[in-house]
C-alpha cells in the first residue's frame, strides 16, 4: 500500500537535510523576535481626536454629542495607527527579515478587522523596528449604537478613562527564503492594555 508524505513533513525533511540552511536560520531568527504593541497614534473617531484625549483631555459634551450623532446615523468610523514593535535580541546571531504580517484586531475581546501589513523589514540583532499599521473600522458594526458604551470605549482607547480595556493583535509574520515566502508557524497574540488611569 502506497503512503503519501504530507508536504510540510517532506519540506521539513528537505530543509533539515541541507547543512547550515539559510532558511532554517531565518525561521529561527524570526522566532526569536519579540513583538509587542507599543502605542496608538493619529486616532480619530467620529471627529473626536484620540491623541488629544491621551494627552490628558476628557470627553466633553461636544465630543459625546458627535459620538451620539454618528451612532444615530449608524456609523462611527474609527481610524488610528497601531505601532507594533519588533525587537531582535542582541544574542540572536542572525538578522531577522520580515516581509509581511497577517493580522486580526481585537478590541476588548471582540474580533473586528483583519488585514496584511506589507513592508520588507530587516531586523539586525540588538535592534528594534516600528511596524506602523493603519487601522480603520466602524465601531457600530462591532459594538452597537449605544452612545454611552461607545463613549466609554473611545475614552478607554485613548487612555482617558479609568476602566481598563485590551487591544489585541493576532499576527502571523512571513519571511522570504530561497524556497519562497514562509509564514510563521502559529499565531502570535500581542496584547496592549489601555485605560485604567
Amino acid at each position: 500500500m502506497r503512503r503519501t508524505v504530507p508536504l510540510a513533513v517532506a519540506l521539513l525533511g528537505l530543509l533539515l537535510a541541507v547543512p547550515g540552511c539559510t532558511t532554517i536560520q531565518q525561521i529561527a531568527a524570526l522566532r526569536s523576535v519579540d513583538f509587542e504593541l507599543d502605542r496608538l497614534s493619529n486616532g480619530l473617531v467620529a471627529g473626536v481626536d484620540l491623541d488629544r484625549l491621551s494627552r490628558g483631555g476628557q470627553l466633553g459634551p461636544a465630543d459625546i454629542a458627535r459620538l451620539g450623532t454618528a451612532a444615530a446615523r449608524g456609523e462611527v468610523p474609527l481610524r488610528f495607527t497601531l505601532h507594533v514593535g519588533a525587537e531582535n535580541p542582541a544574542d540572536n546571531p542572525v538578522v531577522a527579515q520580515l516581509v509581511s504580517l497577517d493580522w486580526t484586531l481585537f478590541l476588548d475581546g471582540t474580533e473586528t478587522v483583519s488585514g496584511v501589513y506589507n513592508d520588507d523589514r530587516r531586523i539586525p540583532p540588538g535592534t528594534a523596528v516600528d511596524l506602523p499599521i493603519e487601522m480603520e473600522l466602524d465601531l457600530v458594526r462591532f459594538f452597537g449604537r449605544n452612545a454611552g458604551d461607545l463613549a466609554q470605549l473611545v475614552g478607554n482607547l485613548a487612555g482617558a478613562e479609568s476602566q481598563r480595556q485590551t487591544v489585541r493583535l493576532d499576527a502571523r509574520p512571513s519571511i522570504n527564503t530561497e524556497f519562497g515566502q514562509i509564514r510563521y508557524p502559529g499565531v502570535l497574540s500581542i496584547e496592549f492594555p489601555v485605560g485604567g488611569r
